[in-house]
């Protein structure tokens, strides 16, 4: 499975358009790239941006923290991707527990994760 992540400088998960950097893991290689986020510092289209590059990667799943995604990111990856909510704060603690946390790929998200 392909996972992405959107962190800031410290690993932390951000919104997408507060992350300067997109990592995709692929949890069978244990192989981590990061890409540098399009969407980054953008206040108005960031999110979007940010997505649109995501997809292009062609991962099978992306974590997710409330406020994460807007109404229009959401849109743009329901259908192609799965979402893994999670509470960790850092890239770091979800490494750890990647085998549990994949698990909890969902194909939809409760409204309130993404609402703006």
């Amino acid at each position: 499975m392909k996972i992405v992540a959107v962190v800031d400088e410290e690993n932390m998960f951000t919104p997408l358009e507060y992350g300067s950097s997109i990592f995709q893991i692929d949890d069978e290689t244990k192989e981590i790239k990061e890409y540098e986020n399009p969407g980054f510092g953008s206040p108005y289209g960031g999110k979007e941006r940010a997505m649109a590059a995501i997809l292009t990667l062609k991962a099978d799943a992306i974590i997710v923290k409330e406020g994460s995604l807007c109404p229009g990111s959401y849109h743009m990856s329901l259908g192609k991707m799965k979402y893994i909510p999670v509470e960790e704060e850092k890239l770091d603690e979800v490494m750890s527990k990647l085998p549990e946390i994949k698990k909890q790929a969902v194909p939809e998200l409760d409204m309130g994760m993404y609402r703006e």
